[in-house]
């Protein structure tokens, strides 16, 4: 069988064929021009293979194509790197420190808050919260899952409820997120037990605010508090999107209501911050720095508690008798703006809010119609009755349209064309000057000196808009807690653009007597009183009267502040002050006369509803000749002034003459 036939030999000789006897006898054969075969067939035709069979394959411009392609991955590469490692590498760095380590906040201790007395109104309790941290929980679905499965048994919440958080929260991966709070200790040791090996999932130690209620006894607790002091609660996902720049984190309470709110930069301090090392699964290994943090400073109250709790009692008292709820109150002292009480009934527990509230206790206060979260002292607006004559009589004094000894014929009334505008006692007064026009609250004095009569050209309601105006009506007195409400004043522009009727003299009448339109509040009057008792000057109402550095127990004191003086003559303002005590000496405030120490005062009986009975209101101020103390008690559908509003006003400065004069 024929061999294959070489292909690095040619297909027919070369050369002569020779032969040549070996030395061991036997011949050898070859080719003469062997070496020129070797030489030139060798090397020719190897080339020609090599180019037939391998250069077709790796052309010059395939190399040139291989070798800039390769290029351009490794020019790539270099670019990446240097993107990664340069322009992003402290981004990366970042990441990968905060895989190891963890900048953990540390809560500061928050001011105490105390009464004028130094009576304590707040404390701070340990407590504890279950918070998972959405950056150690495991990337994969299903093993997410079986985390939240987990925590909804450990804490007995609703699963929905657990991956609603992550979702409202995620963003925050690296911050705690509360899942379960106010655990007691036993509680919260369990679960950290049995919790130990799911990642993400720790127990966090922080305080809840308790708020006290002194003076609480059986009969009643002193809730009224709570519309002064608040409450602090979470941060709602709304708040944390503005404040987390201000270092407010997920897990934070923050205060939501009364001085709670007001003073929350006070109050709360500045967090500290701990630096630790975790491992995989985000469980501390190492502290490695540790920054103290700076507790809040305390916070001391112009408010008297236990002259509230005795206000709120009284004030309970009748209202139970008389089958009424809703009522309000503000004491105040005349000579600097500072609140010695103030009480808005039904009042609420801000312990049930502290750190959160349930759906069914917060649905329960907002489905009361008596609204017990409504701070009424300073956001109720009320049509004022005849408290609001001590502003109108006074700017007539200061208008010099009436004097002392100005008299009007009160006999029932007044009528002008159809229509009628009564006094309140049939067959009215007699002659009336205005000691006996605030003695008698008479209407007839009121409607001429504010509207005019007949040939007499009384005040109109621009100029006694005007002086309401400069007394405080009309704009909040900016008293430093949060609710504060500016009540309302009507004016010709304004009945003609809303109610598209012009302004008759009638409705002047009306507003004189404290009807109609207008509206104030409690403070309002409180105020107005003020400025009769302290000789014409208006300051601004406050709850604040210092704050105290828990440090170094540096005081620093809230100033007083004028919002306005010498609103009129010392004389003028006599006369208003001695009809107000002729109220008491023999009017319809006569129940004060009762008191060991000399007051003055004036009643109020505000119409609002024509198928409820009236709004009740009673100011006052005493001692008579050097006031210390104004109160203004409002109690809605309470009938008159001087049925329900003067006995409690009799009674708290009968305790108050007692106690604190």
């Amino acid at each position: 069988m024929a061999s294959s036939p070489d292909p690095f030999l040619p297909s027919k000789p070369i050369g002569s064929l020779k032969q040549k006897r070996l030395s061991n006898g036997k011949i050898s054969n070859w080719f003469e021009d062997s070496f020129e075969f070797s030489k030139n067939y060798g090397k020719q035709d190897a080339i020609e293979y090599t180019k037939k069979h391998v250069g077709g394959s790796f052309t010059i411009v395939r190399v040139r194509n291989t070798i800039f392609f390769l290029s351009f991955i490794l020019v790539m590469l270099l670019v990446r790197v240097f993107y990664i490692q340069i322009l992003q590498g402290e981004i990366y760095r970042g990441k990968a420190e905060n895989n190891r380590k963890r900048n953990i906040p540390i809560i500061a201790e928050r001011g105490i808050i105390y009464d004028r007395y130094g009576i304590e109104l707040t404390k701070n309790i340990p407590n504890f919260s279950l918070v998972l941290t959405p950056q150690d929980l495991p990337r994969d679905t299903q093993e997410r899952e079986i985390i939240v499965k987990k925590l909804a048994e450990l804490t007995k919440k609703d699963e929905e409820f657990i991956r609603e958080q992550l979702k409202i929260y995620g963003n925050y991966s690296y911050e705690s997120i509360v899942i379960s709070e106010d655990l007691d200790y036993e509680t919260a040791l369990s679960i950290q037990i049995e919790a130990g090996s799911l990642p993400g999932i720790n127990i966090q130690r922080g305080s809840k605010r308790l708020y006290i209620h002194p003076g609480s006894n059986d009969d009643s607790v002193n809730y009224s508090l709570s519309h002064i002091i608040g409450y602090k609660s979470k941060l709602s996902p709304d708040e944390l999107k503005v404040l987390y720049k201000n270092g407010y984190l997920p897990s934070d309470t923050i205060g939501k209501a009364g001085v709670e709110k007001q003073y929350e930069e006070i109050l709360r301090g500045i967090y500290g911050r701990k630096q630790i090392e975790v491992d995989a699964k985000g469980r501390e290994q190492l502290v490695l720095s540790h920054e103290p943090p700076i507790s809040g400073s305390h916070l001391v109250l112009t408010v008297d508690a236990q002259a509230q709790f005795e206000l709120q009692r009284v004030m309970e008292k009748y209202m139970r008798q008389s089958g009424l709820t809703k009522a309000a109150a503000v004491a105040m002292d005349p000579n600097n703006g500072e609140i010695i009480a103030l009480v808005s009934l039904p009042a609420y527990d801000n312990n049930e809010f502290s750190g959160g509230i349930d759906v069914k206790t917060f649905d329960k206060y907002l489905n009361n119609n008596d609204q017990p979260l409504f701070n009424r002292a300073i956001g109720g607006t009320y049509p004022s009755g005849s408290t609001i004559k001590l502003g109108i009589a006074l700017a007539a004094l200061q208008e010099n349209i009436i004097f002392g000894t100005t008299q009007f014929l009160s006999s029932g009334g007044i009528s002008v064309g159809d229509w009628f505008f009564p006094d309140w006692l049939a067959g009215g007064h007699g002659m009336t000057n205005v000691r006996k026009s605030l003695q008698d609250s008479v209407n007839t004095f009121y409607y001429i000196i504010g509207g005019g009569y007949k040939d007499f050209v009384g005040l109109g309601v621009d100029r006694i808009t005007k002086y309401l105006r400069l007394y405080g009506f009309a704009q909040q007195l900016g008293i430093d807690l949060p609710g504060e409400q500016p009540g309302f004043l009507p004016s010709k522009a304004w009945k003609q653009e809303v109610k598209n009727e012009k302004w008759y003299v009638g409705d002047t009448y009306n507003l004189s007597i404290g009807q109609g339109d207008l509206l104030v509040t409690p403070l309002q009057i409180a105020s107005l009183t003020s400025i009769i008792a302290n000789g014409g000057i208006l300051y601004k109402p406050h709850v604040a009267k210092e704050f105290i550095d828990p440090s170094t127990q540096k005081i620093t004191k809230f100033s007083q502040e004028i919002l306005r003086d010498s609103l009129a003559d010392p004389d003028k303002i006599l006369l208003i002050k001695e009809g107000m005590q002729d109220c008491v000496t023999k009017g319809s405030c006569r129940r004060l006369s009762l008191l060991p120490f000399s007051s003055a005062g004036k009643t109020g009986t505000a119409q609002w509803n024509s198928s409820k009975e009236p709004h009740a209101w009673f100011t006052a101020l005493a001692p008579y000749e050097h006031p210390k103390i104004v109160i203004t008690v409002l109690v809605e559908e309470g009938v008159g002034g001087s049925v329900i509003s003067a006995p409690i006003t009799y009674e708290f400065l009968q305790w108050w003459g007692n106690n604190r004069l």
